[in-house]
């Protein structure tokens, strides 16, 4: 059963689609609506009173301040986490001195995000520092380094790193001296273990994972902004408008 009710909020559509796939393949999690703007995110906690919402701290119609203040005047239950793109803000930090109960950056891996959002929902904090989201986010990446240099052989990451270079197949085939067909073949494993489909995918991989860093070319070897909108509530009857004027009670 899905017991932790779940408000997510952010300008950019994909990262609210990010953050469904996200939740929902955790039994735990139900998502109840997403919002794109600050005054249907309000309203939606309102009307729904979710056990956490996750909001982006740039949302159109209201600052991330003015959200908080909002729950807080009206005693609103949800706990609220704000999700960012550095910490670096010190509008956010101020925040978090004020009522937030976490601030987390968009970059976090999702393993580390479903245990902070477990955490929050039981009632703790977690109001991590820049350095400690660095560390740990450090450290999710290179054990997912670690796992995706298992499931391929050192030629796959040579094709890779040539990938990311740039290379066509001809070009890969002729540096490797092999023919441009087992390029091919190479390239249908990899697409298959890293669960992709297109070359640019996996060249914006093998970059963000550090893959061009040293692996010898050789030799095969053995082994191979707009007005505010109507919050999306997931499974209602139906949307319901938002307007400004109706954020602040008796206003």
């Amino acid at each position: 059963m899905r017991g932790i009710r779940v408000v997510i909020a952010d300008r950019q559509p994909v990262v609210l689609q990010g953050l469904t796939k996200v939740l929902e393949v955790e039994s735990s999690f139900r998502v109840v609506a997403r919002c794109t703007d600050g005054v249907s995110f309000i309203e939606a906690i309102r009307k729904l009173r979710p056990h956490i919402a996750v909001v982006g701290t740039s949302m159109p119609g209201l600052t991330a301040l003015e959200i908080l203040a909002i729950v807080k005047s009206e005693s609103l239950s949800t706990k609220l986490i704000f999700f960012t793109g550095s910490l670096e803000q010190h509008e956010l930090l101020r925040s978090t001195a004020t009522g937030a109960h976490a601030v987390i950056l968009k970059d976090v891996v999702p393993e580390i995000l479903l245990e902070s959002l477990r955490r929050i929902a039981s009632g703790h904090k977690l109001l991590w520092s820049s350095t400690e989201q660095a560390r740990a986010r450090e450290r999710s990446n290179t054990a997912l380094r670690q796992k995706v240099l298992g499931l391929l052989t050192e030629r796959e990451r040579q094709i890779m790193r040539l990938v990311s270079e740039g290379l066509s197949n001809k070009a890969i085939a002729r540096r490797l001296n092999i023919a441009d067909g087992t390029i091919k073949v190479h390239l249908h494993n990899i697409f298959q273990k890293l669960e992709i489909n297109n070359r640019t995918l996996l060249a914006a991989f093998a970059i963000s994972q550090n893959e061009r860093a040293r692996v010898p070319i050789g030799p095969e070897s053995s082994g191979g902004t707009a007005s505010p909108q109507p919050f999306d509530e997931v499974g209602g009857a139906g949307t319901m408008p938002a307007p400004a004027r109706s954020v602040l009670r008796g206003h």
